[in-house]
């Protein structure tokens, strides 16, 4: 038997896992709890401490308005979760169960789940959200009798109040000597942009046909509607069964109600091993890209619960691309903002580009509408939406300044696919969907910066990565984005041998960098040592590469880190972390790695919130962060125009060695060590 060893984490909370074990995360603790979603890209579970508890689902790209005057918000799908237990005619609770244990499996997508109901029953559970059934669900359940039993199992579907409409059913359908009962509700979003359908039903897939049980219908109401049977267990017998549900919806089907049916026939139908074996393959493949840290078990569990986390909200093939909160919430509308390209997407750039490219045909199957903003507001090329949505267009509610002014944006998503062709080396791609996009970004540029009497450009009137600072004049961070999307724009201009605009490096050439008497990089023309939300000026260190100066680099660290806002971002440490790598400063390094999560960890996995006194997890945005300090800090790793290269990786102390797997379009493997 493995020991297990607790680990008291910064906020006082427990985890354990075996010694020899850097996949699995366990708890047996109810308190404070925060769940961890399960996710294939298309849906988001996330669990509860209660027994079958699952507090929501999240439809990702799925979004109607959340008020009558307001902007989007991704829709909450309907709960298929719940499953409610009576043992003896009792109901199982948290109250009446003991040796409660919850295990995520990271290797393979799982929550593990057990517990005792006092002497009679030990019920063991997994919820999964299938990667290779992106729009389904799947709870497997064992129940073992110590004492003959008789059990009700009810599981049901749970409509969220504001949807319209809603309609439930159940019917038994019959083909050949098939039996296929299912249980749907179709119902309207609240302002019935959509018509969303969820279907689902119990599998018996170790019981004989006709040793079954009978499956009975409760419509208890409109927004309620649930299925239960009853099975007796005879002493020291176990039961298996499962409850599989599907959720499709107007947005991706034009037939929701009959295909969420179909999808849950298909797993009725399927040979569980089969089923689950798919999943599980699915989930190897894209932990071929993989971070293994020796010598410090708590960093690499950390890490890779945030990798887990970029991997369950991210979908090769989808064209879709992750919000600051993935899918465990609804938070900030579940939009789409530069969180995607700055801070998750280089981690998955480097282990698994097709997430990557997903991500970035997001962006270019909405060129057009930025175009039509870039239009509308008198600029040229095109102009990105501070917030996005499926639509393309600005999402960001209009009270936030952010949604009118904050550029960079434009800039951000220029630079992601100039980095993606800088790994890929794909000309075709270059040709179809990276320089189009990229000349738009250039000639957005060109329009937005103004000329001043020296010969220089100023970009004026924008808000920055610092959100503290409204308004301002050639922002650092801004200029040195627009400054680095208009070389790569005359980049891939001269990859395809396609005369280049000179207007673009002349501009670039000539944007306004500003700087104090001493030298120091100015936040903007008008900055004065004012608290910050998070970098800003050092984002023109790594991750642009505008300022290469190492004493230049040092002063600008020294100055702006005690001007961060304590209670800002998660993510604003671990670019500091990374240039401390960098110049070779091992120790600082690693103290800001920890400052960038450590505090906004939530019992008891680990969950990691928006910043230290928030709770609002998941934070995917944090996830990105830290994992660029271990592949572009620790590792050494640098995206170039020559691909992956390595240059001074170094170790924090503690860790023996550090293996990065799967990196680029031939998976290589680089390693360090002490």
């Amino acid at each position: 038997m493995k020991k297990i060893i607790p680990f008291l984490l910064i906020l006082c909370f427990e985890i354990s896992f075996s010694q020899d074990d850097a996949w699995n995360i366990s708890t047996t603790e109810r308190n404070n709890y925060t769940g961890i979603v399960l996710s294939n890209g298309r849906i988001g579970i996330l669990p509860t401490s209660q027994p079958f508890g699952i507090k929501h689902i999240i439809l990702n790209n799925v979004y109607d308005k959340a008020s009558v005057s307001g902007v989007s918000r991704m829709l909450e799908g309907m709960n298929f979760g719940n499953l409610q237990l009576e043992i003896d005619g009792e109901k199982v609770t948290e109250a009446n169960m003991n040796s409660w244990e919850q295990t995520l499996n990271m290797k393979d997508a799982v929550l593990h789940t057990s517990f005792q109901f006092k002497d009679k029953a030990t019920v063991f559970y997994n919820i999964y959200a299938l990667r290779n059934m992106p729009y389904t669900g799947y709870i497997d359940i064992i129940i073992k009798a110590e004492k003959t039993i008789q059990v009700k199992v009810t599981g049901g579907i749970q409509t969220p109040q504001e949807y319209v409409n809603p309609e439930s059913t159940f019917s038994v359908h019959r083909d050949l000597e098939t039996t296929i009962p299912i249980l749907k509700t179709v119902a309207n979003s609240k302002f019935e942009k959509h018509k969303v359908a969820t279907s689902s039903t119990f599998i018996w897939h170790h019981v004989k046909k006709d040793k079954q049980p009978e499956l009975k219908h409760l419509n208890t109401s409109k927004h309620n509607s649930q299925i239960f049977f009853e099975q007796k267990i005879e002493k020291q017998k176990t039961f298996e069964f499962a409850w599989t549900a599907a959720t499709c919806t107007t947005q991706d089907f034009s037939d929701p109600s009959s295909e969420s049916e179909r999808f849950v026939i298909s797993n009725l139908l399927t040979n569980k091993t089969d089923l689950l074996n798919k999943h599980k393959r699915l989930w190897e493949r894209l932990w071929e890209g993989d971070i293994i840290i020796k010598g410090d078990l708590q960093s690499q569990l950390d890490v890779r619960l945030a990798l887990y986390h970029l991997y369950a909200f991210g979908l090769e093939d989808s064209n879709l691309s992750i919000a600051p909160m993935g899918l465990s919430s609804k938070g900030y509308g579940g939009h789409i903002f530069w969180d995607a390209e700055l801070w998750m997407y280089p981690p998955l750039l480097l282990l698994n580009h097709q997430i990557a490219e997903s991500m970035l045909n997001y962006r270019f199957d909405r060129l057009e509408p930025a175009k039509n903003k870039a239009l509308s507001y008198g600029y040229k090329g095109c102009m990105f939406p501070w917030e996005s949505d499926d639509t393309g267009e600005e999402a960001t509610p209009t009270w936030a300044l952010t949604g009118t002014f904050e550029h960079h944006v434009t800039a951000d998503v220029g630079i992601a696919f100039w980095n993606y062709y800088q790994i890929t080396k794909n000309k075709k791609w270059l040709k179809q969907k990276g320089y189009p996009l990229l000349k738009e970004v250039a000639d957005f540029w060109v329009s937005r910066a103004s000329l001043n009497s020296d010969g220089s450009y100023t970009i004026k009137n924008v808000i920055g990565a610092n959100e503290y600072a409204h308004n301002v004049t050639d922002n650092a961070f801004t200029n040195g984005a627009a400054i680095t999307a208009l070389r790569f724009a005359a980049q891939a201009a001269k990859a395809l041998n396609i005369e280049t605009d000179k207007n673009w490096e002349h501009i670039a050439d000539n944007i306004k960098v500003h700087q104090f008497p001493n030298g120091l990089t100015k936040e903007h023309s008008q900055y004065n040592g004012e608290m910050i939300k998070q970098a800003d000026v050092n984002l023109l260190a790594y991750p642009l590469n505008i300022i290469q100066d190492e004493k230049q680099i040092r002063k600008d660290l020294s100055y702006y880190e005690p001007k961060f806002d304590k209670k800002g971002p998660a993510m604003a440490q671990s670019i500091l972390a990374v240039i401390y790598a960098r110049l070779g400063d091992s120790e600082n390094s690693f103290r800001l790695f920890k400052a960038s999560y450590m505090p906004n960890k939530r019992a008891p996995f680990g969950a990691l919130s928006e910043s230290a006194n928030s709770n609002n997890p998941y934070f995917v945005t944090a996830a990105g962060g830290m994992l660029q300090v271990v592949l572009f800090g620790f590792g050494g790793l640098h995206i170039t125009d020559e691909g992956i290269i390595q240059k001074k990786p170094l170790l924090p102390k503690s860790w023996k060695s550090l293996t990065i797997t799967g990196v680029g379009i031939n998976k290589e493997t680089f390693t360090v060590e002490q």
